[in-house]
């Protein structure tokens, strides 16, 4: 049988079960009475994917967030959490802790080092470190940052911010959480290269210590000198012989695992980003105990709506991963052929294909709506932004870095033509009718109409405080949502009237990449043919519906 959307506004208060979060949505105000709304998903607010994390000498866990700018304290025991440094200089990857209790991170996508003393005070130790990853101490109170994904290298820095920081190596391929040994030796995890290495900090000299991993993430030592590595494609958690290179795993987890890190009792814990996760996993035993809650989804942002046979089926570009949700029942499934890193969505002109694309990796990827797998990626784009897939199979690309709308006609990437040129901050593209499309520009506040043939610019509409995600309506209505405004606004696109729908929406997730998209996160809306409008919530995690009454 059909499943039919309810017309009724569900609560906005939730029972979380098993750990306490000290946390309340925020509760839209609907401005247009044709419309209801409700959440579909469980919301959440520890961030936007969990990475680094770390104790310090009184064994308080400070559990990082790149993607939100923010690092937080967690209780171990009842999993509540509280903004330790804000955005946007918060967004750790990896922190440390000094002996006299100064605690030193990296701001991932601004590229800096900070530390701040125990009095409160915050030095700058590097700015121009993009991708600034693992953060690690020596046994000397030497500092040392590596490099990965904007980036590929190994410093020391200047502790006191005066002096040079001195680069020791550089492509390494990828180093990501690294720790000292009992040997003196710096050991990393290489992404890219499925290796542990360890490192002469002086010398620079390296040499391997174990492989065959698929993507080691964290490499970290507990108090007798074991050494434990995370795999964030397996989920898999190892003891390795620092000797030999033989591993075994200890426990087995879901993927997306990110940093590991010990107690002064030796307890292992461990972060997911995929779904907000910290646990603990008991090493002689590998059982596992959720810290906090796990996040149905840790950072929506593109969205996509189909017409199945049961209701409407939404796709969500969960940051970490590619999502889809049930929009009768709230139930969130994570294909195990969906991709990392994705930014944006949008659903082909025909229904067969769902397209993802990201800032964070300048790709497109398309995957096939049926089965989820992934078909084929188009590389070499300049900060790209949103996508659309025409009638005639051909992919429109929005392009910040150019300020260009780009159509590929081919699945290498080899056939690309700039349709129009002089756009500014293009983010989210929609259909307009034939051989149109509509775009979002950011930073001036502006919709924009497209002509696919001429390359002719029309003005729909201006004046608005950040628009980002845009979709049309079955009567043609436009449909835009403003970040700066927390507001999705319905506009006719013959007067470029606008009128509110909701308002309040808890959607504006700030921050900053250097070299990135000035939106920074890309909030999504797609409208279903039953007229049903789906939002994303970039600040808290869910996925607004809002029905027509």
């Amino acid at each position: 049988m059909k499943k039919k959307i309810v017309s009724v506004i569900f609560g906005f208060c939730f029972l979380v079960s098993g750990v306490a979060q000290a946390f309340t949505p925020t509760i839209p105000k609907v401005q247009d009475p044709a419309y209801g709304i409700r959440l579909i998903v469980t919301p959440s607010n520890l961030g936007h994917g969990t990475n680094g994390l770390n104790f310090d000498a009184k064994d308080n866990l400070y559990v990082t967030s790149v993607a939100a700018a923010a690092t937080y304290l967690v209780n171990t025991d009842t999993g509540e959490s509280s903004v330790y440094l804000a955005p946007p200089s918060g967004g750790a990857d990896d922190l440390v802790f000094g002996k006299d209790g100064t605690v030193y991170w990296n701001a991932f996508f601004l590229g800096k080092v900070y530390k701040k003393t125990p009095d409160g005070k915050i030095v700058t130790l590097a700015d121009d470190m993009p991708g600034a990853n693992a953060i690690a101490l020596g046994k000397d109170g030497r500092l040392f940052v590596t490099q990965c994904f904007l980036g590929d290298g190994l410093w020391e820095i200047d502790k006191s911010g005066q002096q040079k920081n001195r680069k020791i190596a550089e492509k390494l391929g990828g180093p990501n959480a690294s720790m000292f040994g009992p040997d003196g030796l710096l050991y990393t995890p290489l992404w890219f290269k499925g290796q542990i290495i360890k490192t002469n900090v002086d010398t620079g000299e390296r040499n391997i210590v174990a492989e065959g991993f698929k993507i080691p993430s964290a490499t970290k030592f507990d108090s007798h000198g074991n050494l434990f590595c995370s795999d964030t494609a397996t989920g898999e958690i190892y003891k390795v012989n620092a000797k030999s290179g033989d591993k075994a795993v200890v426990a087995k987890l879901s993927p997306h695992l990110d940093n590991i890190a010990f107690d002064s009792k030796d307890r292992l814990f461990v972060t997911n980003m995929n779904v907000n996760g910290v646990y603990q996993v008991d090493v002689p035993t590998g059982k596992v105990r959720p810290v906090v809650e796990e996040a149905k989804l840790c950072y929506p942002q593109g969205i996509a709506v189909a017409n199945d046979p049961n209701g409407d089926t939404v796709y969500v570009a969960d940051n970490f991963a590619y999502k889809k949700i049930d929009a009768f029942s709230g139930n969130v499934e994570a294909p195990l052929n969906g991709s990392s890193f994705t930014n944006t969505a949008s659903i082909s002109a025909d229904g067969n294909y769902i397209l993802m694309s990201g800032w964070f990796t300048n790709k497109v990827q398309v995957f096939d709506r049926k089965t989820d797998k992934l078909l084929y990626t188009v590389s070499g784009f300049k900060v790209v932004a949103g996508t659309l897939m025409l009638n005639d199979g051909s992919i429109v690309v929005a392009e910040h870095g150019a300020g260009d709308i780009v159509r590929v006609t081919d699945k290498e990437g080899t056939e690309k033509t700039v349709v129009t040129s002089g756009l500014v901050s293009p983010t989210y593209i929609a259909p307009a009718g034939q051989n149109a499309i509509y775009v979002t520009e950011y930073t001036p506040g502006r919709i924009t109409k497209v002509d696919l043939n001429t390359g002719e610019k029309k003005t729909i509409c201006t004046g608005l405080k950040g628009p980002k995600g845009i979709a049309v309506k079955p009567d043609g209505k436009i449909i835009v949502v403003v970040a700066g405004s927390h507001q999705l606004l319905e506009i006719d696109p013959d007067s470029g009237k606008s009128k509110p729908i909701v308002n309040n929406l808890a959607v504006g997730q700030p921050g900053e990449v250097r070299g990135g998209h000035p939106a920074y996160s890309f909030t999504g809306v797609a409208v279903s043919n039953s007229g049903a409008i789906y939002v994303t919530s970039d600040l808290e995690n869910t996925v607004y519906q809002i029905f027509p009454k």
